[in-house]
């Protein structure tokens, strides 16, 4: 026979864990809205007419390219969830502000690829440079260990994410 305190234990231990979730989806939703603030914060660095679309366009468009001749638009909408018709017009945005050009494909003479100009790879440096220094002096107040837990859980959860 269980006593009440066997069966008030189950109990306690869902109500904490429903609690610690609640906690977690709450601070979620506190850096999900500091991340769409920042990203137009961001974005202003690269050029004060970008908006948070273009910033995330072009992050994935810098990453994509990663030194090759560059990266496809349906690739960039892929990765980023979203549909080619909304990334066509960010894109075009980019191009009109002078950050992102589109040549050739050296694999399909048909294709275009996207790649950063010599101005928005610079200006996207620069804020990355400036990004990165502000991320340092925050974590650089961190103990390692906790610095490396953040880095495996994040990546538990992205991973979980997608």
């Amino acid at each position: 026979m269980s006593t009440p305190a066997e069966i008030d234990q189950p109990n306690q231990q869902a109500e904490r864990s429903e609690q610690m979730v609640a906690a977690i989806e709450q601070e979620l939703s506190a850096l999900f809205r500091r991340s769409r603030s920042a990203s137009l914060r961001l974005a202003r660095r690269v050029h004060p007419e970008m908006d948070a679309a273009g910033y995330a366009l072009i992050s994935q468009i810098e990453m994509g390219t990663g030194g090759n001749a560059g990266v496809r638009a349906s690739d960039v909408a892929q990765v980023l969830g979203l549909d080619k018709s909304t990334v066509s017009r960010g894109i075009t945005q980019l191009e009109t502000l002078g950050l992102i050009e589109r040549v050739g494909d050296p694999d399909d003479g048909r294709a275009r690829l996207l790649r950063l100009t010599t101005t928005g790879a610079e200006r996207y440096e620069a804020m990355r440079t400036q990004r990165q220094t502000e991320f340092r002096a925050i974590l650089d107040r961190w103990n390692p260990t906790d610095l490396a837990d953040l880095g495996r859980l994040l990546a538990r959860l992205n991973d979980d994410l997608s």
